[in-house]
């Protein structure tokens, strides 16, 4: 079942255009994550299901139940929308017991609701405390109790992590995903951080000047991106010059399986993500020299200079740990897999 259709959603301010011609359908209990810089117009998508922002054309139906078209406007506290906005936006003179309550019909107060929504999100115990008592992570995890309480037909989540440090969102991420799984929620999550899109995401839809430029799977967005913008956007990338030969490519690392989108030209940009290299034994494929190494304990970068027929390219690789050899060292430089090509 549909828990969200999207068709031809355009939103202009000012005359400029925001969102054009937006559409997908998302189904029940998958998270999709927006992606993309600032400015893309990925809030003002979130804000127009929401009911907060109201579209210059096209439509909105949530569970089946149409809440924007032609001639039609359903408020926000009609759609059954629970949504979460960056830094949590607790209510301060209440307590988290009373925040997660807030809204919530008498009858469903009465069932042990908060309790329930508070033990989800790892909260109990925490009942009577006030929001300026809890740390940043906290009071998200309150947040989303209080969206999830009335049992919404869809979750918003508004760069829900964007106030947290680095070592806090990756543990609120994993508890927050874990959190909607178990209410098995439909939601939906902006954000301008890949990691979190990839981690966290059944879907992504990747945004580039109001338009849905992409939407698939993270495992498709990744290896098999629309173009090379959303290439260089989701992930680190290698890029050389190539000439297309039969079903491969041929390009400073040699002959080259790739995918081939049809009616491509016969000269290409080749696209190949750094883990897909390896270095070894200088007999072990391409000759490269080692021009830098940085070391960032989980794993290291490793810049190096192929020099293939007089033409002088670099091209940068990850491995894990402490790289295994220094500047000067001329090494052998393989690629794994297929490669993309534009």
């Amino acid at each position: 079942m549909k828990a969200l259709a999207i068709k031809e959603l355009s939103k202009n301010f000012d005359g400029v255009k925001v969102l054009e011609n937006v559409s997908f359908d998302l189904q029940k209990g998958q998270m999709l994550a927006v992606l993309g810089p600032s400015g893309c117009g990925k809030t003002t998508l979130l804000r127009s299901i929401a009911g907060f922002e109201i579209p210059a054309s096209g439509e909105i139906e949530i569970s089946g139940v149409k809440a924007f078209g032609e001639r039609l406007y359903l408020s926000p506290e009609k759609r059954k929308i629970g949504y979460v906005p960056q830094e949590g936006a607790l209510f301060p003179h209440l307590t988290v017991e009373q925040n997660v309550a807030f809204g919530l019909p008498r009858k469903m107060k009465r069932t042990g609701r908060v309790l329930d929504m508070l033990e989800l999100v790892g909260m109990q115990g925490f009942e009577k405390r006030m929001p300026h008592e809890l740390s940043g992570g906290q009071q998200q995890r309150v947040a989303l109790a209080r969206a999830l309480a009335p049992g919404p037909s869809l979750i918003l989540l508004d760069e829900p992590f964007s106030a947290l440090d680095t070592g806090l969102r990756a543990k609120l991420r994993d508890d927050i995903k874990h959190a909607l799984e178990q209410s098995n929620a439909t939601s939906i999550m902006v954000t301008h951080d890949q990691e979190e899109a990839f981690s966290m995401a059944d879907v992504i839809a990747v945004m580039r000047d109001g338009e849905l430029v992409q939407i698939a799977n993270p495992d498709d967005v990744y290896t098999k991106p629309k173009d090379l913008k959303v290439a260089t956007f989701v992930g680190e990338a290698v890029l050389l010059n190539g000439r297309i030969s039969g079903e491969c490519v041929d390009c400073p690392l040699g002959m080259l399986p790739c995918h081939k989108p049809s009616g491509c030209a016969e000269q290409v940009t080749v696209m190949i993500r750094p883990e897909q290299l390896s270095v070894g034994p200088i007999e072990s494929g391409i000759q490269a020299k080692v021009m830098k190494t940085t070391y960032f304990g989980h794993d290291s970068l490793i810049e190096l200079l192929i020099d293939e027929n007089g033409q002088a390219t670099s091209a940068s690789i990850r491995v894990l740990g402490r790289p295994q050899v220094k500047v000067g060292d001329t090494v052998g430089l393989k690629v794994d897999g297929d490669v993309v090509i534009y």
